[in-house]
């Protein structure tokens, strides 16, 4: 099979690595490319058979290709497609990958919500534009393609480093949910079919929320019986809003829901969280993004996924209080003192 992962951030790199060392003991051969737009990263990576930006240190195996020649020229020859950008580039890497192809399966890694579209002038009458989540935006841009999403519990470091992870392979579509376990299963990373990626996505993407609400409670030392209360309520929370879109519930239970929040919102590599750890101590937020050099889903999600649950009049305590946190209109300390005197009630 020939897989091209499109994107050479840290995640798209670190699957790259995976799906290619597996090649050296697994019976089933695979050729995985690594495709980015930018020719001096495609140079600099041959030269230190590293991605030394987003994954310094880790070497990239022989049989890894690496290109970066325009799509057109050689993506037809490929079997199975991996979008590896952040959010806010689905939608043009989806429109590009349709005009090549209509038959070629897509997987998308990104974890989020797109930014609401801005209304065209004229359209006050319009309902106020909600953020979509990637299997909305493929409905909207791309829809002739066969498409799903990879997700769950997963640093890349610790998967490009050979650490073992569990990941879930989402699609309506039961042969591409095959293909995904084919494509990615191997001695390294198990992976798990699901045909609720409705489910998958929402839990990938609230957890990145969650995640800043547990880094701002543990930058306060507000103790671990509190960050305990935040992952349990932040996954009612992630359950209550994508029942609300056509989840199932063993989903939030499981790898992409429960697994994704539990890593995000405690591990030490989390982006998200280290955005809350920082808020925490005063940072600005534009200089904590700045510094971080990774995208931070969180930050740019928080709002869209308060909007989509008000729309849906969902109560998302500890996402508002994010939400007031990020546009400074609240203190960490105040948005924490907010949820602790909200009125007791019952848990379910």
């Amino acid at each position: 099979m020939n897989i091209a992962i499109l994107g050479a951030g840290a995640w798209g790199t670190a699957l790259a690595i995976a799906l290619s060392k597996a090649q050296e003991t697994e019976p089933v051969m695979h050729t995985v490319s690594l495709w980015s737009r930018d020719e001096a990263w495609l140079h600099a990576a041959k030269q230190s058979h590293s991605n030394e930006r987003y994954l310094p240190g880790i070497e990239l195996p022989t049989s890894l290709l690496l290109s970066a020649s325009p799509l057109s020229q050689w993506l037809g020859g490929q079997d199975l497609v991996v979008l590896a950008t952040p959010m806010a580039a689905l939608r043009s890497m989806l429109e590009t990958v349709g005009t090549l192809t209509k038959d070629l399966p897509v997987v998308w890694l990104c974890k989020g919500f797109e930014a609401p579209r801005v209304k065209a002038p004229g359209a006050d009458l319009q309902p106020e534009p909600l953020g979509l989540m990637a299997h909305e935006v493929l409905e909207d841009e791309a829809r002739q393609l066969v498409a799903g999403v990879l997700s769950g519990p997963s640093f890349a470091k610790e998967v490009a480093m050979g650490q073992p992870t569990a990941l879930v392979a989402a699609s309506p579509n039961l042969k591409l949910r095959d293909l995904m376990v084919s494509a990615f299963h191997g001695p390294q990373l198990r992976i798990y079919a699901n045909e609720d990626w409705v489910g998958v996505e929402v839990g990938g993407a609230v957890k990145n929320v969650m995640a800043i609400a547990c880094g701002i409670c543990d930058g306060l030392n507000l103790g671990t019986n509190a960050r305990a209360a935040l992952i349990t309520r932040g996954l009612v929370e992630i359950s209550r809003l994508g029942l609300a879109l056509g989840a199932k519930s063993e989903t939030m239970m499981g790898l992409s829901g429960l697994g994704d929040l539990v890593l995000t919102a405690t591990g030490d590599l989390s982006r998200n969280r280290r955005v809350g750890l920082a808020l925490a101590k005063g940072l600005r937020l534009d200089d904590i993004v700045r510094d971080l050099g990774h995208v931070a889903e969180g930050v740019y999600s928080a709002e869209t996924v308060l909007k989509r649950a008000r729309a849906l009049k969902i109560e998302m305590p500890i996402t508002q209080m994010v939400v007031h946190v990020l546009k400074k209109e609240k203190t960490p300390q105040e948005a924490m003192k907010l949820l602790m005197s909200r009125q007791s009630k019952l848990e379910f």
